[in-house]
């Protein structure tokens, strides 16, 4: 049987100053293409708080991040020996409240802000692009958000 790998990733979010929601993507270290950041699960750490601190290391930003997730998507995960590895992935939104000009792998990755349709039409997972996508149209509607705000108020 097939080994499978479950990671979890924070999806970095911020209203700019029109009001339009904005999706913060990092670039992969292998490939250099468009992803949100993630990572594997942490030993006695909950899933979100992993999801956060994979974005502080991936792409420099703190916020406040939901304990619910938004979704889940899949990918082949390449491992080092070559093998593709069928991950899992679940996505946590993160309001971003700072961008740190320092952080850990800063000169292995870009970041850059997108719109949800934008970052949608860069990503290769269907059901991540989907799920970017769903927050084109109102996302302050969607009950994870909805609930992240209100805790931010």
């Amino acid at each position: 049987m097939a080994k499978k790998g479950e990671q979890i990733a924070a999806l970095p979010m911020r209203w700019d100053k029109k009001g339009n929601l904005k999706v913060l993507m990092v670039t992969s270290r292998g490939t250099g293409r468009w992803i949100v950041p993630k990572g594997w699960e942490m030993d006695n750490t909950k899933p979100w708080k992993a999801a956060s601190i994979e974005a502080l290391e991936e792409a420099g930003i703190k916020g406040r991040i939901s304990r619910e997730m938004i979704g889940t998507y899949k990918y082949d995960k390449i491992l080092d020996s070559g093998k593709a590895l069928p991950c899992v992935v679940r996505v946590y939104p993160m309001i971003v409240d700072k961008l740190k000009p320092d952080w850990k792998e800063r000169k292995q990755r870009t970041r850059k802000w997108f719109s949800p349709k934008a970052a949608a039409r860069r990503v290769r997972e269907k059901k991540l692009a989907q799920m970017l996508q769903s927050l084109e149209r109102k996302p302050r509607k969607q009950p994870v958000i909805r609930e992240l705000l209100k805790k931010a108020s």
